[in-house]
């Protein structure tokens, strides 16, 4: 090296802009050979496939909707129905109403339940990925499932008139008291 190979040290003592860190020989390096892998193009292999699904759907679809549906008669904003019941997604909140003030059955409980699901994987900081690893985590989010679930089924299916209890098998006269409509 000569020195004019050398890079300029700057003024008042500052490190050069440029070092050598190190010098590697050619013969250190390993060559790596690329093995040769089966690969399949997306096109037209993959866009093919989705191509055939998605006509399959279109086809499903077009089919459902010349089904005949018979609706319900038109709402009539003068009379409500008896029980006036939510969506089903919704009915699991809607018999939360039932046994709490609306303030904590409409915003605290599910506000808390949303964070605690959020706090989840803080709390559970287990790697795997394998179920019989994960067995908190699993324990929870079935428990919290399974309340969700009787809470919409009770809403669904026993809940009638007046949003009192009613059981399907009693004897409602002319119909039965299963209140819950499509």
């Amino acid at each position: 090296m000569t020195d004019t190979d050398l890079p300029v040290k700057p003024q008042g003592g500052a490190p050069p802009k440029d070092r050598l860190l190190a010098v590697v020989r050619q013969e250190a390096i390993q060559r790596m050979q690329r093995v040769p892998e089966d690969k399949i193009n997306v096109w037209p292999h993959l866009l093919m496939a989705e191509l055939v699904a998605l006509l399959l759907c279109s086809v499903l679809l077009f089919v459902l909707s010349m089904i005949d549906v018979t609706f319900l008669e038109l709402a009539n904003p003068n009379q409500t129905p008896n029980p006036s019941k939510a969506p089903w997604y919704f009915l699991g909140l809607q018999e939360l109403l039932r046994y709490y003030h609306p303030q904590v059955a409409g915003v605290t409980i599910p506000q808390f339940t949303l964070l605690g699901l959020m706090a989840l994987p803080f709390v559970d900081r287990n790697p795997s990925v394998r179920p019989q690893d994960r067995k908190l985590v699993i324990v929870l989010f079935t428990m919290f499932m399974m309340y969700w679930a009787t809470l919409t089924v009770i809403g669904s299916f026993v809940r009638g008139p007046g949003w009192n209890w009613v059981y399907p098998w009693d004897d409602c006269g002319d119909r039965a008291c299963v209140f819950f409509e499509i």
